[in-house]
């Protein structure tokens, strides 16, 4: 295109693949105008034009599965609104399981989708067999179908929306390279390019494989790593029935596909190949990677013995392109934390045909609306951060994570790469104590203990990945009941830490809590931040240090996420200002009914329930260091979090661990904690809760005080929500339940079924230990103004892996329901 650049724009969306098309059709749609895309070379030249094209619709979340099926949807009907064929067609998925594991995860998955309205079956292996004839079903041992599955042009799905974003007054350029990005006060301004410079106020980052490198343009640092991706495409044959469903044998790391008469095999290998690691070639255009047969041997051979037509009509064209990965298989959507303006939409793993349409028209919702239209944490750009982007972090993690996308899809799997980057100052004591450790936000964190005998024994924990019992079982059991019975010990230091400070701090607190901030020193404040909507944000505590002088506690996984909105609510007239001093102190969480004994114990500081009551902080002396304590529970139980400054953290550690053994004191990790929060029904933030969950809906509303005095900066946010809300009725509460089967498992996703129908599903889900039986937490419809005795009069089941089991429902915890532990 010669025609001259404009000068400015309101939007400039930098990428003209699928994703940026998508956006740009969306925004368009919305009523703005004011668009411009700008493409390097040409329209989805860098990675849409050899994509698989697979429409799938069920994900792994309730959001993006309504989005993968929206996308499905629009791809059916936009070759009548704009005249571009986009090849779509349902013709359903077939995914067959060769071990008892994967059969499981199957079943999980479409109990899962019966859940989130998505059409699919359980079909046998005969059936499975008609339905694909030219599959040799040997080791089969289940199949499951998904008949409104399909596959698409991927140019053209790109193209058409191109289309239709210039049909509603869009332009689009290409041939325009985008070199630079402008910013002013925290925010983006425009984009600087290789024919001049362009104002904006909104910039979105849809470059794919070059979407590290825009963003470090504004200094944002994105964890994005291209990855060779492989397939064949067989030589033509009458042979080929048309119209075959879509075939997923992922024992096997492989997809096939049916496609004018030929058949394209694809695989997500286990050790992937990264790619551009230096830098992608300027040139690059439609271009393809050298062959590596070597490497896409073993899945050859393992698919022309799976589809034994497949080797006797030989290769017509051995692909390999590049394609981009996140360091998690989750695509990154929103507004950055560091750059007001500044959105993105790239790395979509493989994943990016299918995903478009929904991320496209919810990003472009989030642009013009000025929030997410609804729950989007899975994919958030602000659950990411910045060592995450380095070389020696992302191009190690994408080598296992494409693989991870066929992989078994276990509860509690952690990844093996790019591990260790942050430890918390005890992490080698509890190392040295038999610590299994995960990763949450990069940090190590113990999920479980080996037993002190295997630890003397020189043995080390190992990982045990089964959708059953797994062998560390009994370990998570036995520190569950350290401490429901005497006391156990966790690391919780990868909280996050914010300080806030000025004489502002209380005044900007209280329009962003919805709790009442406004106590004294000492005082410990549980609340949630709110949006408009009356939805949860942020889920904190609140401790008065001062005066001027307040401490947020968050969880680690969250930090990034509630420090923007933090920031970006503190007004720019306030004297105030927040610092993230997450790394500072440690945090070591003492929980159990002889944790006071304990700590009675080690300091001369008076501790009593008289002196030191439920909700309160206190600094006291522990051994040789000064520690904050707080006494707060996330467990259920009496119990401390104790923070100390990072160099004193091991001391402490050791102090308590050398004086625990006469209180039964024992080191405790993440996964007893989560069934010990589950008993008492605490709610996790980015399960049970999240920012399209109304706070009353969400049993919160003894944390909310929305008629408090107005402050300097107005009424708390959300107060119109809540108000509306308790006018009106809720219209589903958050549920507790207990299965009264104690052999199944639960753990999140599993239909709740009320009376014989499906009418949401559980949230989040462990093993009570001391109930007796798995426990999860789930949204459940009701009518406003019906009481919890209606409610909880019908009949529930839960359904796992495709069987219903009967289930206790309750709207109060079913593990110490007054709280009296807690407080006692």
């Amino acid at each position: 295109m010669t025609a001259e650049l404009p000068m400015q724009a309101r939007v400039v969306i930098v990428g003209g693949g699928v994703v940026g098309c998508s956006v740009a059709y969306h925004l368009a749609k919305l009523g703005w105008r004011d668009i411009l895309l700008l493409e390097r070379k040409q329209l989805t030249s860098g990675t849409t034009w050899h994509a698989a094209g697979l429409i799938g619709q069920l994900r792994a979340t309730a959001n993006m599965t309504k989005l993968a099926r929206y996308g499905a949807e629009l791809y059916d009907k936009l070759e009548d609104e704009t005249g571009v064929a986009t090849g779509f067609r349902r013709v359903g998925s077939l995914s067959l399981a060769l071990t008892s594991e994967r059969l499981e995860e199957l079943r999980r998955g479409a109990s899962m989708a019966r859940a989130f309205g998505v059409d699919v079956e359980e079909v046998s292996v005969a059936e499975a067999s008609r339905r694909h004839p030219l599959v040799d079903m040997a080791g089969v041992l289940g199949a499951i179908y998904l008949p409104r599955d399909g596959q698409a042009d991927p140019g053209n799905v790109a193209l058409a929306m191109a289309r239709g974003a210039t049909q509603n007054g869009a332009t689009i350029r290409e041939n325009v390279k985008v070199t630079g990005l402008t910013l002013a006060n925290g925010r983006v301004t425009g984009v600087v390019t290789d024919q001049g410079t362009i104002a904006a106020e909104v910039v979105v980052n849809c470059a794919g494989m070059w979407g590290r490198e825009v963003g470090r343009m504004a200094g944002v640092h994105l964890p994005l790593q291209a990855c060779e991706h492989f397939y064949v495409v067989s030589e033509p044959s009458d042979e080929i029935p048309k119209g075959l469903p879509v075939l997923r044998v992922t024992d096997e790391c492989a997809y096939y596909k049916e496609d004018a008469g030929k058949i394209m095999l694809g695989a997500f290998e286990p050790n992937a190949k990264p790619w551009g690691m230096n830098g992608i070639p300027d040139s690059f255009c439609f271009d393809e990677l050298p062959a590596d047969l070597d490497h896409f041997a073993p899945i050859l051979e393992t698919a022309t013995k799976r589809m034994p037509l497949l080797g006797r009509l030989g290769i017509r064209t051995f692909f390999n392109g590049p394609e981009s990965f996140t360091h998690d298989n989750r695509y990154l959507l929103g507004e950055t934390p560091e750059v007001k303006g500044f959105f993105v939409a790239c790395g979509f793993n493989s994943v990016g045909i299918q995903s478009a349409g929904g991320a496209g028209k919810a990003l472009a919702e989030w642009i013009v609306g000025g929030a997410p239209p609804f729950d989007l944490w899975d994919v958030d750009v602000r659950r990411t951060f910045p060592f995450q982007a380095t070389r020696a972090f992302i191009v190690p993690r994408v080598s296992e994570t494409l693989g991870l996308l066929y992989a078994d899809h276990f509860p509690y799997r952690q990844f093996a790469t790019a591990r260790g980057a942050r430890r918390s100052p005890v992490h080698e004591i509890l190392r040295r104590h038999g610590a299994y450790f995960g990763e949450t936000a990069g940090f190590e964190r113990p999920h479980w203990f080996a037993e002190p005998d295997e630890v003397a024994q020189g043995q080390r924990p190992e990982p045990h990945d089964t959708w059953g019992r797994p062998r560390w079982f009994a370990n998570v059991a036995a520190e569950h009941r350290a401490v429901r019975e005497a006391a156990g010990l966790f690391d919780m230091s990868p909280f996050g830490k914010f300080r806030v400070e000025g004489r502002d701090a209380e005044a900007v607190l209280q329009r962003i809590c919805a709790n009442d901030v406004d106590v004294p020193t000492g005082r410990i404040v549980y609340t949630q931040w709110l949006n408009e909507r009356g939805g949860i944000e942020a889920d904190v505590t609140v401790t008065r240090l001062g005066e001027a002088s307040f401490l947020v506690v968050t969880g680690a996984a969250t930090t990034r996420r509630d420090f923007a909105w933090l920031e970006r609510h503190i007004p720019d007239d306030a004297h105030c200002i927040a610092l993230d001093v997450s790394s500072g102190e440690a945090c070591l969480g003492l929980m159990g009914p002889r944790s006071r004994e304990l700590l009675a114990s080690l300091t001369p500081d008076d501790v009593s329930d008289a002196a030191f009551p439920f909700g309160t902080a206190r600094t006291i002396e522990v051994g040789m260091a000064h520690v904050r304590a707080h006494r707060i529970t996330y467990v259920g139980e009496l119990g401390y979090e104790l923070y100390v400054s990072a160099e004193f953290a091991a001391h402490v550690a050791e102090t308590l661990l050398e004086a625990g053994a006469p209180f039964g004191l024992r080191l405790a990790g993440l996964q007893a904690m989560d069934a010990l929060r589950l008993e008492k029904a605490y709610r996790h933030f980015g399960h049970d809760i999240g920012d399209e969950d109304h706070v009353l809906e969400a049993g919160l509303g003894f944390a909310v005080k929305v008629n408090k005095s107005p402050g300097r900066f107005g009424d708390v946010i959300g107060r119109e929500a809540v108000l509306a809300k308790r006018q009106s009725g809720v219209t589903r509460r958050l549920v507790q339940f207990r299965l009264e089967d104690p052999a199944p498992l639960l753990f999140h996703t599993e239909p709740v079924v009320q009376d014989g129908e499906i009418v949401g599903h559980i949230t989040s889900g462990g093993y009570g230990h001391t109930l007796g039986a798995a426990i999860g937490l789930g949204y459940v419809p009701c009518v406003p103004g019906e009481g919890p005795e209606a409610m909880l009069a019908r009949r529930y089941e839960i359904e796992v892996a495709g069987r219903r089991v009967p289930a206790v429902a309750s709207l109060k915890p079913l593990y110490d329901p007054t709280s009296a532990r807690v407080k006692g």
